[in-house]
């Protein structure tokens, strides 16, 4: 096993895009080869030793011969303005002790991340698989797709403890998430699989333009999506592993896209 504890230096101006922040790229290197990793401010490419200061542990003593799957990467402090941490990852840890940047974990397809804070806008885009769990608020576009795409996250989990804004899993294909707080307007925009799960409420839009898989929200939605008809009521919904309490209206729509859709929006009532 090794483990990697990464420092800011100081406050970062330009944003700094490090997608070299991964458990793939830093096993089995020691500190000087991770302080060379380059990263990319605005036009330049600089060392990540310039922004970071770095230790290296091992409880071999080897960190060389650690697999990704063995390394985790420890990073304390705020770096909301370094973006791509842990993008493409397939195995490993990542945890953040502050805030985190745009498109952290982006296209992961393994491996955990967590953030003791808040984390951008694009988090979990494109994801395939593994668990990103933000402890606190996230941005837009959280699990959803590249702008010009109709896929966006695939499997895996992402887990919110406090909100997030506007067109949470874009796009949605599979996987799950789960916000515990409120999210903004057009939640599951296009979502054709996968489950989306808000414990709070949603402001407008939710399922716009759907055409499968599942989203239920457990408080209000402030300007329901017209395109959506009620099918029915339950008690105790099963939404695959998640289990809801109380009694649930059930929609299916978005009729907007067609005669037979396939996505279905549960709202509690009461």
């Amino acid at each position: 096993m090794a483990e990697i504890l990464l420092r800011p230096k100081g406050s970062i101006g330009i944003m700094v895009e490090a997608e070299v922040i991964s458990p793939n790229i830093f096993a089995g290197k020691n500190k000087a080869e991770i302080e060379g990793l380059l990263v990319w401010q605005g036009p330049v490419q600089l060392p990540l030793g310039e922004f970071f200061d770095v230790d290296v542990r091992s409880a071999a003593g080897l960190p060389e011969r650690a697999r990704p799957e063995e390394t985790s990467i420890l990073i304390e402090g705020d770096i909301s303005r370094v973006k791509r941490i842990g993008q493409g990852m397939k195995a490993g840890w990542i945890e953040i002790h502050g805030c985190a940047g745009m498109h952290l974990g982006a296209e992961m397809a393994g491996g955990s991340i967590l953030v003791q804070g808040n984390a951008g806008s694009w988090a979990g885009m494109g994801m395939l698989g593994g668990l990103l769990h933000i402890a606190g608020s996230a941005g837009d576009h959280i699990g959803s797709a590249y702008r010009g795409s109709w896929r966006g996250m695939t499997g895996g989990t992402i887990q919110i403890d406090g909100n997030a804004r506007s067109q949470l899993g874009g796009g949605l294909v599979g996987g799950k998430i789960v916000v515990a707080g409120n999210v903004e307007n057009f939640c599951g925009i296009r979502q054709s699989g996968g489950l989306i799960l808000v414990k709070g409420s949603a402001v407008r839009g939710t399922g716009a333009e759907m055409n499968g898989g599942t989203i239920a929200v457990c408080g209000a939605i402030k300007q329901f999506t017209p395109g959506f008809v009620e099918t029915g009521r339950e008690e105790n919904p099963k939404l695959g592993d998640v289990q809801l309490e109380g009694w649930y209206a059930k929609f299916t729509g978005d009729y907007a896209l067609g005669k037979n859709p396939k996505g279905s929006l549960y709202c509690r009532e009461g």
